[in-house]
This record gives C-alpha cells, sequence and structure tokens, in this order.
C-alpha cells in the first residue's frame, strides 16, 4: 500500500522530515490536551533533554531512513514481517544495558522470529517468489535496510526505556525531543548527502502527491500511539496490536496491489504470529526464594 501510495521519484529525507513534523505537532497538542504543557514550561532543561533524547533520536532518524529506502524495495507484508525482528533486538540490548531477562517461552519465540526472518531473506533474495528482475536491489536496499533499521530500533528502544525509569520522561516529551532532535540530525546530514543535492535541485515536495501524506500521518500518529499503547495497555495487548496490524497488511497489499503474499510470506507469517503472541503472553517471572 505505501508502495502505491508513495512514488519512487519522492525523496527519502522529505518523507522523514515531515513525518517528524507531524510527530511534534500531534504531541505538542495532545501536551496541550491534557495539561502536561504548563508543567513542562517549568521543569524542562536542554542538558536533561539531550541527555534522555539525544542519542535515541540520532538512531532513530537513522532507523526512519532505512525504513523508507525498504518501503520502496519489498512487498508490504514481507516489509512488516522483517520489521518484527526488532523485538529481538530489543530484547537482546534490553538484557545488555538494562539486564532484563527472557523466559525460556520467550526465548523460543525470539528463535522463531529469526527463523522467518532468514526464511524471507532467502525468499526475496532470490529470483524465486518475487516479482522484481533485479534480486540484489530486493537484498542491498530491501532487506538489508530493514534488517539493520531493526537493530537500530532495538537499541533506540532500550536507550528510551532506560530514559524512562531514570528520567522520567512522559510518552509525549519524548517524542517531541527525539523529533526534533532527530530532524537536526537529518538536516545537518543534508548538507552532504544525496538526498540533500535532489531536494536543491528538484524542491522539497519532488514526486509528492496529496496521497503521499497518507502513509506520512499514519507513521507519525503510529509513533505516538505505539508509545501510549505500551505505558497505559501493557505488553500484552500491543502484540494484539501488532499481530492484528501484520493481517491487515496482507489484506491491504491484496486489495490496493492486486497480488496474494508469496509462498514465502505465507510460510513465515504463522512463524511471526506465533512468535510474537508467546513473547507477550510469557514474559520472565523471577522466582520467589523460600522463607
Amino acid at each position: 500500500m505505501i508502495r502505491a501510495l508513495c512514488r519512487r521519484e519522492v525523496i527519502v529525507t522529505t518523507l522523514v522530515l515531515t513525518c517528524e513534523i507531524v510527530k511534534v505537532a500531534c504531541a505538542a497538542i495532545l501536551m496541550v490536551k491534557d495539561g502536561s504543557m504548563k508543567k513542562l514550561t517549568k521543569e524542562w532543561s536542554l542538558v536533561r533533554s539531550l541527555t534522555a533524547s539525544g542519542l535515541p533520536a540520532a538512531i532513530y532518524a537513522l532507523q526512519n531512513s532505512l525504513l523508507q529506502i525498504s518501503y520502496k524495495n519489498l512487498d508490504s507484508l514481507t516489509f512488516s514481517i522483517l520489521n518484527q525482528t526488532k523485538i529481538f533486538f530489543t530484547a537482546l540490548f534490553t538484557y545488555i544495558i538494562l539486564r532484563q531477562k527472557q523466559s525460556i517461552q520467550q526465548i523460543g519465540a525470539l528463535f522463531l522470529l529469526i527463523m522467518a526472518a532468514v526464511l524471507l531473506s532467502v525468499g526475496e533474495g532470490s529470483s524465486k517468489g518475487t516479482t522484481s528482475s533485479n534480486p540484489d536491489q530486493i537484498l542491498f536496499y530491501g532487506i538489508v535496510p530493514v534488517l539493520v533499521a531493526s537493530v537500530l530500533s532495538g537499541l533506540a528502544s532500550s536507550l528510551c526505556q532506560w530514559a524512562s525509569q531514570v528520567k522520567k520522561h512522559s510518552s509525549y516529551l519524548m517524542t517531541i525531543e527525539m523529533s526534533v532532535v532527530g530532524s537536526l540530525c537529518l538536516l545537518v546530514s543534508m548538507t552532504k548527502s544525496p538526498d540533500g543535492e535532489a531536494i536543491r535541485k528538484y524542491g522539497f515536495f519532488h514526486g509528492w502527491t496529496p496521497l503521499t501524506l497518507i502513509p506520512v500521518l499514519a507513521n507519525a500518529l503510529g509513533g505516538i500511539l505505539v508509545g501510549l499503547v505500551t505505558s497505559q495497555a501493557g505488553g500484552v495487548r500491543k502484540g494484539f496490536v501488532i499481530v492484528s496490524a501484520l493481517l491487515v497488511t496482507a489484506l491491504l497489499q491484496l486489495v490496493f496491489e492486486g497480488k496474494s503474499p508469496s509462498a514465502y510470506c505465507v510460510v513465515a507469517l504463522p512463524l511471526v504470529l506465533t512468535s510474537i503472541s508467546v513473547y507477550q503472553k510469557y514474559p520472565y517471572q523471577v522466582k520467589k526464594k523460600p522463607l
């Protein structure tokens, strides 16, 4: 669906920057509505903001650029499934940074997730099971970017969890801070990047259509909602949201792109669904010592 709404001529950086601007605007409106903006004006400081949000923001900025590249070179369902490997890397970095352990069931779920990712990599990277005549483009501009983005997502997510526990930042405030810092990083990189040259040559909105705003708005609102679901509804319900999103993606791909999922996606999808469900349902339980 994203590829149908976003033309190949669209410059990736313009999508990312516009998405971050929309995130800031939406989060600021929500903070004004719940009254936390008044409290922020008294307690906010630049040093605290950079400490809590600076590094995750820079990581997320790079991750978003990689995701936008991958969007254009993978079908919707394959992208969504590969993108779920971020759960594995989140678990890994959470253990490294916060020493948060996983249950045996969760470890098994993570292995299922890896199996699905490998299966999709082999399937989409070959000439079989794909409509593209250039498997190298699918591998290096589709699969590799989304997997690297998943690693970065796991690292940034763990850092954000650390910041929320230590710095007590709200979800909306973290969204605004990371979007601002991430946008500044992108603006600096545009001075030397190919995207920056393309923007100077063709204009910021080169290749845009009114339909391009749909994935931009969806990504921006989705980023805010994921934080709210996690903090207010808990991880189990977030797991149901992720599973539902995969199923909706498969349906939208059939409706908007007019093709059924490849055989590799059909095999990998139940592995991902099972993995996510088991991981969210069986969290690690601390064993109580006998008295």
